[in-house]
């Protein structure tokens, strides 16, 4: 029997007080509002809290978590015979070759909003069938946990609080682990490393976190929430109504009404400390793989809270070769991670290794027919 609203609400209360998975997060709004936004009746999404509870122990257990984008349920296969620990979803490759709209698109948020859940409840589907197929070979045993912890990109959230809201429930109930959403003008998003990005002030991007922690609350689900800033990189911002923003902004405004701001490491700093306490990892875009930079940001929020776990995007865009040595790069990884920087991912690893180990095959196969195809068998 299904306990009483006001049963609902203490237990809820009693959660977020005593659990230490809530410690240092804020919310802006009551259990009583989640549970009346709940119903009589609730969805029980198995695979997202599933996920979501994986993937925070490993977050607190590994050195970092590292993962490569996926694009297909094949792909997220080998990933997870590979050893990987969680999987990445990016939107990029979405737009790219993975959306409703049967489209090539660049990352600029063009796709039907349910692409990238369609993507996540397919790769979690591909597994599913794998570990059923384990367990039933080995009477009811499996080799490996099939069920890796998938984190996706929710871009800038595709309008507005609601349209936010809605976004994370149909994530979760394709059984997301964790969710990211960037403080671009989702109007006007750019990929992270594109010129002309437009901000939103920040507490409008507050308003799109703390949407989408409450919808992760109304389903019930601990989901990993990842706050990224591309405030390093942006020079525009939509308006001058918040106060932490006013101190960057140079004075000009552009013939759209946006309004110019000082690019540099000051603004995400001081966005990553506003984001904080309503997001589990805190992301800093960045244009180069700068440790510099990187140790840079995790200092000063670890000055401020020194639980908060980082993201890191360790970019395809970035010119690795051009910016470090092949001692720097075998180690970036891990000196992330003493920096704080728990998840780290490569956004476009699926894209780029489908496209070209295809085109290697075709190559060689233009070439030498039949003795190239075997040569992959």
């Amino acid at each position: 029997m299904r306990d009483s609203f006001q049963q609902q609400v203490e237990d809820l209360e009693s959660d977020w007080t005593s659990n230490p998975r809530w410690q240092g997060i804020r919310r802006d709004y009551s259990a009583e509002d989640v549970v009346r936004l709940r119903g009589s009746i609730n969805s029980e999404c198995s695979l997202a809290r599933h996920g979501a509870e994986v993937l925070w122990e490993r977050l607190h257990s590994m050195d970092y978590v590292h993962a490569l984008g996926a694009m297909t349920g094949g792909q997220a296969i080998q990933y997870v015979k590979a050893g990987l620990p969680a999987i990445y979803l990016s939107g990029w490759q979405v737009a790219g070759d993975a959306n409703l709209a049967n489209q090539v698109y660049p990352d600029q948020s063009l796709y039907p909003v349910n692409s990238v859940p369609v993507v996540v409840e397919r790769i979690n589907n591909a597994l599913r069938r794998a570990d059923q197929i384990e367990w039933a070979e080995n009477d009811g045993k499996t080799v490996r946990d099939w069920m890796v912890p998938i984190v996706a990109d929710a871009e800038a959230g595709f309008g507005g609080p609601l349209n936010v809201y809605e976004l994370t429930k149909r994530m979760l109930r394709a059984g997301a682990a964790g969710v990211h959403f960037e403080d671009q003008l989702s109007s006007e998003k750019k990929c992270g490393h594109m010129g002309g990005k437009v901000l939103v002030p920040t507490q409008q991007h507050i308003r799109t976190l703390t949407a989408a922690r409450l919808a992760a609350d109304v389903l019930g689900v601990p989901t990993v929430m990842v706050a990224r800033t591309d405030a390093l990189g942006a020079t525009l911002i939509t308006s001058d109504v918040d106060d932490r923003d006013k101190q960057f902004l140079t004075g000009e405004r552009t013939p759209e009404g946006f309004f110019h701001t000082t690019p540099g490491m000051q603004t995400p700093i001081s966005r990553g400390l506003a984001y904080a306490p309503h997001c589990d990892l805190i992301w800093c875009e960045t244009s180069t793989p700068d440790l510099d930079e990187a140790r840079k940001f995790a200092e000063a929020i670890h000055a401020e809270f020194p639980d908060k776990m980082l993201a890191y995007n360790c970019s395809p865009s970035f010119n690795w070769k051009g910016h470090l040595d092949d001692d720097t790069i075998g180690k970036f990884q891990k000196e992330l991670g003493a920096l704080g920087y728990r998840f780290q991912f490569i956004t476009l690893a699926g894209w780029h290794a489908l496209n070209a180990s295809a085109f290697e095959l075709a190559r060689a196969y233009a070439e030498d027919d039949m003795t190239a195809y075997v040569a992959l068998q």
